[in-house]
């Protein structure tokens, strides 16, 4: 195609190879926005280094600079813009001759949004949409190699079956003990604020045994304790692949609940999302299992059924919101009203899963929001009281349904002052539920090593994260970090409501806390979001789930109380 400079416009190999860069080119990545932009990373990752290249975590040494971007908001993009002048800059300072080559790359959303466009001013050299990493490494070749005539290179071709389920992912930090797994791409649900749609594409799920594959593969050879299924729409999996069909050919599932609409007709048959749920957590008891971002719509009674039952899928539940809005949610296109919203939250979640952590997104003066319908929004947060909470002010995209019939109408300074209530609403919802419901609290904690914030004012700090996804920090009084395991106390408990020498409770030898264990801790103090508590044991999560310690909360709260100790051995 005609350019002021020649561009390469490719379709994907499916046999990628090197041979302009040597073994000896170093590339770097960085990544900006979601969850799935992690997972996508790990796939460009893997892709180049099975192609030869090395990964360097210092840009001042690498051959090819790519940037993962994000296109959801205008304040992610201006962030890309940024870090892309100032590559710019670095490329074309100091004397010609002297000048380090590098290649410069653009992928994700933003470059499947912007294409072309990104080429501009030697903004980019090689622009690649999230269908198409498995060009990367020719297009690479194109661009570097002398003997080509290409100075950029674009790959932006969306596709209706791309999941990469057969590449193996590369993590960043392969010591993690949390990882994403990605098991859906694209999107169907066409918002009417949403640019993924169209920078995703459709929906396609992967396989349900190669996911299940992965993940085992992860807790077997990289000792694996959590992972968090990702997708645009992530409950609404559907694996409709021919041996899912035939293990399958019919099914009474049903995707989404009463008041909810959905725009997706699907086949019937294959598996559904209750369905890798359960083979993900049979895997092991000692797997948690988180998934994210689901669709309110996508909440059927088999899926929190299965969540209550099992010990190892978090109680943790994300249902963006968006607004509280019946109005507002028709001109998003979201398929359900506020009552309908809140009979699930209310009548469906609450009952099954009294001890969910609920999260959820909210959009801060969309088009033509009143005030009567922002105040909806904040009377909603008050009727939940989340947990968690997502919350930014409009950012009109291209291609979407508002932008082509509504006006951003909402002037800057009312969407800030709404976005400042909605925040405040939040806060203050959150500090006192979390001073009500989880100061006193045992939670089994996934422990995440030493915290940042370790030895302030002297005293030693480890973190981790509850079942709910709440972080929190405990003090740690030994340099090994030693503690009691809950061997004895399982075998105690069972006694406990006769007199009990409390001493008895732990008579083996300390044993050393690492991260990658689970831990049970107590919850002395609540800091909005953010918990503090005491180490009290070593655990499992089957072990954990075996104490049953929400109902022996009063027996073991009063076995430690008014106790000035981070030791639960020193208090009994």
């Amino acid at each position: 195609k005609g350019s002021s400079s020649p561009v390469a416009h490719s379709t994907p190999s499916s046999i990628p190879y090197f041979t302009a860069a040597s073994s000896n080119n170093t590339f770097h990545l960085k990544t900006y926005g979601c969850q799935m932009n992690v997972s996508d990373s790990d796939i460009v990752r893997s892709l180049l280094l099975q192609n030869g290249l090395k990964e360097t975590d210092d840009e001042a040494e690498a051959d090819f600079l790519f940037t993962n971007t994000c296109a959801i908001r205008e304040g992610a993009e201006s962030k890309v813009w940024g870090r892309l002048r100032e590559l710019r800059a670095r490329r074309r300072s100091g004397p010609k001759k002297k000048r380090k080559r590098m290649l410069v790359g653009v992928l994700g959303c933003m470059a499947e949004r912007l294409k072309e466009d990104l080429l501009k001013d030697g903004m980019a050299d090689i622009v690649v949409g999230p269908d198409a990493y498995r060009d990367l490494p020719r297009l690479i070749q194109d661009v570097w190699s002398e003997d080509i005539p290409v100075e950029q290179a674009v790959n932006v071709q969306l596709s209706v079956d791309e999941t990469y389920a057969d590449i193996t992912p590369v993590r960043r930090n392969a010591d993690d003990v949390s990882a994403f797994v990605s098991i859906q791409r694209g999107c169907a649900n066409r918002c009417s604020f949403c640019i993924v749609p169209f920078t995703r594409g459709q929906e396609r799920s992967r396989s349900m045994e190669s996911i299940v594959e992965e993940i085992r593969r992860l807790v077997g050879e990289e000792d694996l304790k959590e992972v968090t299924l990702l997708g645009q729409n992530v409950n609404s999996y559907h694996d409709t692949g021919e041996s899912a069909l035939a293990a399958r050919p019919s099914s009474e599932y049903t995707m989404s609940n009463e008041g909810f609409k959905s725009r997706i007709r699907r086949v019937d048959g294959g598996y559904y999302f209750a369905d890798l749920l359960a083979n993900v957590s049979d895997l092991t008891p000692e797997l948690r299992v988180r998934f994210t971002s689901p669709h309110p719509k996508d909440y059927p009674a088999a899926l929190l059924d299965l969540m209550s039952e099992r010990h190892n899928i978090c109680n943790q539940l994300h249902m963006p919101a968006q607004s509280g809005s019946t109005t507002m949610l028709r001109r998003m296109k979201r398929g359900y009203s506020r009552d309908a919203y809140l009979d699930l939250v209310l009548n469906e979640v609450l009952p099954r899963i009294p001890d969910v952590a609920i999260s959820s997104d909210f959009i801060a003066g969309f088009c033509g929001e009143t005030e009567e319908e922002h105040q909806d929004t904040l009377s909603l947060m008050e009727a939940v009281r989340y947990d968690q909470a997502f919350m930014f002010a409009y950012s009109m995209r291209e291609k979407t349904h508002a932008h082509q019939v509504w006006q951003d109408d909402v002037p800057q300074d009312v969407k800030q002052r709404r976005l400042r209530e909605i925040i405040d609403v939040f806060q203050r919802n959150v500090h006192q539920k979390n001073d009500e419901l989880e100061v006193g609290k045992f939670r089994c904690v996934l422990v995440e090593g030493e915290s940042k914030r370790s030895n302030k004012d002297g005293v030693a700090s480890w973190q981790g994260r509850t079942d709910q996804n709440k972080r929190i920090f405990f003090p740690v009084e030994n340099e090994g970090v030693l503690c009691w395991e809950d061997t004895n106390l399982r075998t105690v408990m069972s006694g406990m409501t006769t007199n009990v020498d409390k001493r008895d409770l732990f008579s083996g030898p300390q044993v050393s806390l690492k991260k990658g264990d689970y831990a049970v801790v107590q919850v002395t103090e609540a800091k909005g979001p953010t918990l503090r508590g005491r180490l009290l044991w070593r655990t499992t999560m089957q072990g954990f789930s075996e104490l049953k310690l929400d109902t022996r909360h009063a027996m073991l709260d009063e076995m430690i109380r008014d106790r000035d100790t981070t030791s639960f051995i020193a208090a009994v």
